[in-house]
C-alpha cells in the first residue's frame, strides 16, 4: 500500500465501534478495525472520558485479538508523540511483569499515551506500585486496573524453587504466598510448566485482591464504578490473553 494512500482513521471511530459493543462478548473483534489503519494522534481527555471501564476492557480485547491474528495498527508514533507531549489522557493501568517476550503496548496493540505500564518481576504489588496505580486512576483517570501475569514465568520459578540472590530474594518471598495458596493436584516443581502456570494465575488473584485490601482509595473508586481491577494471563505460545 502506498503511503499516500494509508488510511489515518480517528480513534474516535474505533471507539464508537467499543462502546456499541462493550456490554456483549467480544468475538471476532480483529474485524473491527480496518487493515492498514493507523492512528496520527494520541488518545483525547475526551475520547478517554467518554469509555466506561468495560468499554476499556472490551477495547484492550479487541488490541490483543488485532496482535494475535497480526491485524496491528500502523501507529504513527511520531505523531502520537507530539499530540501527547501536553498532556496524556490513558484508558488503562497495566501491572505486568518486567518479562521481555511480554511488553503489555505491543500485545495490547496500544500507542503512545494510551496505557500506563508498571512492571516488576513477577507483578507483585507493593506500597510503591500501589500509589503508581492511585496515580494513574485517582489524578490521571484511567478507568482500568490490568494486572497480567504470563506463562512460564521466571520469577514464579524461582519462587518455587527457593532461589537466594540479594534483593531477589524479597521479591520472590512476596510470590511465595501464591505457590502456598495454589490448588493443584500433580507434581508441584517448577519443571512443570503446569503447575508454574497455575501458581502464576493465582498470583495474578491475589495480586487483585492485595490492591483491593491494602488500597482503600481504589477499592473505594471501584465500588463506586469509576474503575474496575481486573487479572489476566497472558500466554507467550499463542499471544492470546485471558481475561478474569
Amino acid at each position: 500500500m502506498k503511503k499516500d494512500t494509508v488510511l489515518h482513521a480517528s480513534r474516535r471511530t474505533m471507539l464508537k465501534q467499543t462502546l456499541a459493543i462493550s456490554g456483549m462478548m467480544i468475538t471476532g473483534a480483529a474485524a473491527l478495525t480496518v487493515p492498514g489503519m493507523s492512528f496520527a494522534a494520541s488518545m483525547s481527555r475526551e475520547e478517554r472520558d467518554r469509555m466506561t471501564p468495560d468499554a476499556v476492557i472490551a477495547y484492550l480485547k479487541q488490541g490483543n485479538s488485532r496482535f494475535r491474528t497480526n491485524n496491528s495498527l500502523q501507529h504513527d508514533y511520531i505523531a502520537q508523540k507530539i499530540t501527547s507531549a501536553s498532556g496524556q489522557y490513558p484508558a488503562a493501568v497495566i501491572l505486568s511483569c518486567i518479562d521481555s517476550r511480554a511488553p503489555a503496548e505491543i500485545i495490547l496493540d496500544t500507542g503512545i499515551g494510551e496505557i500506563f505500564n508498571s512492571r516488576i518481576a513477577g507483578n507483585i504489588s507493593n506500597s510503591d506500585i500501589l500509589g503508581s496505580l492511585e496515580f494513574a486512576c485517582a489524578s490521571a483517570g484511567a478507568k482500568v486496573i490490568l494486572v497480567m501475569g504470563h506463562t512460564a514465568c521466571g520469577a514464579i520459578k524461582g519462587a518455587i524453587d527457593n532461589i537466594e540472590l540479594s534483593h531477589l530474594t524479597g521479591l520472590l518471598d512476596k510470590i511465595k504466598p501464591a505457590i502456598v495458596n495454589t490448588n493443584y493436584s500433580g507434581d508441584r516443581v517448577s519443571s512443570n510448566d503446569d503447575f508454574v502456570d497455575a501458581v502464576a494465575k493465582r498470583n495474578v488473584e491475589m495480586t487483585v485482591q492485595h490492591i483491593r485490601e491494602e488500597s482503600q482509595l481504589l477499592k473505594h473508586m471501584e465500588d463506586e464504578k469509576k474503575i474496575k481491577i481486573v487479572g489476566s494471563m497472558y500466554n507467550l505460545q499463542n499471544g492470546s490473553i485471558e481475561f478474569f
